[in-house]
């Protein structure tokens, strides 16, 4: 399965139960997280370590107990440091659909000018409403559907009861600069095997390089160029711990023509060789 292509539009969970869970180690093909986006919503529980999330280019430090959340559509990405973590994806609209007065209530706090905050600590009541539902979908116990949806509910009624959301004045979050983005982001998903350079993916957003360069790197945290080779490394990565093909076609597939280049890169990113990181997923043989 291609975890990187996927990102944006599979379905979660089922129809009547839109909900899923993944469990997320340095073994999993996407430990790291590039940037991407979905329309359901998220939730993450740190396990054990630390991630530095980035929610519409700001940085949340997270570390063991602590959980996050990510409402649907906004542009977000994270770093692992030593990190195990779960996340919930799930259609909220769907769970609401049956519930006049509460979707009244949610889209209250989760309207244009009003958000419910990226990070709850460990301890906190939502945190540990959050930790309760990730247990329920792990055990998948006689029910457990049931109880995942009332704890979905219980996290929200908490973050209203304890008014743990920004006020109505705060700045709404920069939807038209978001979609720019999320364009270069698309283009690079689809293309990153072929050469692209600066000039191109300025004009996916349709800005001048040099502006480009300055807004890619507020909201991502690093220029296009450098970000178009994390994500061709992690495709290689990907490749390395899924198929048996040989580290030069991988560099090939994924749009590195040196391969002492892509040696290179690829110990930088992820403190190793490619022969070791593939040794670091034995159940795949050359």
């Amino acid at each position: 399965m291609r975890y990187l292509a996927v990102h944006e539009r599979s379905p979660r969970g089922t129809f009547d139960f839109p909900i899923e869970l993944y469990y997320v180690d340095f073994r999993h093909p996407r430990y790291e997280m590039p940037f991407h986006w979905h329309m359901e919503c998220e939730l993450i529980l740190v396990l054990e370590g630390r991630l530095d999330l980035s929610v519409d280019g700001k940085i949340i430090a997270a570390g063991s107990g602590d959980c996050l959340f990510v409402p649907g559509g906004i542009l977000h990405g994270g770093t692992p440091k030593e990190c195990i973590y779960e996340c919930v994806v799930f259609d909220m609209d769907r769970f609401l659909q049956q519930g006049s007065v509460c979707r009244q209530k949610y889209a209250a706090v989760l309207g244009d000018e009003i958000r419910i905050p990226p990070l709850f600590q460990a301890g906190s009541a939502a945190a540990r409403v959050v930790d309760a539902l990730f247990e329920c979908m792990e055990k998948e116990q006689p029910g457990y559907e049931f109880l995942t949806t009332g704890l979905l509910w219980q996290f929200i009624g908490t973050v209203l009861q304890q008014r743990l959301y920004t006020p109505e004045n705060a700045p709404p979050y920069d939807s038209r600069r978001g979609e720019q983005m999320k364009a270069v982001l698309r283009r690079i998903r689809r293309d990153y095997a072929s050469p692209l350079t600066l000039e191109q993916l300025a004009a996916e957003a349709g800005m001048a390089p040099r502006y480009f360069c300055r807004v890619f790197r507020q909201l991502v945290g690093r220029t296009p160029v450098d970000y178009l080779n994390y994500y061709r490394i992690e495709c290689a990565a990907e490749l390395l711990s899924t198929t048996a093909d040989s580290v030069t076609d991988i560099a090939l597939a994924c749009g590195f023509n040196d391969s002492g280049y892509f040696a290179r890169l690829f110990r930088r990113h992820k403190g190793m060789t490619a022969g070791a990181y593939r040794k670091t997923h034995p159940d795949v043989r050359p």
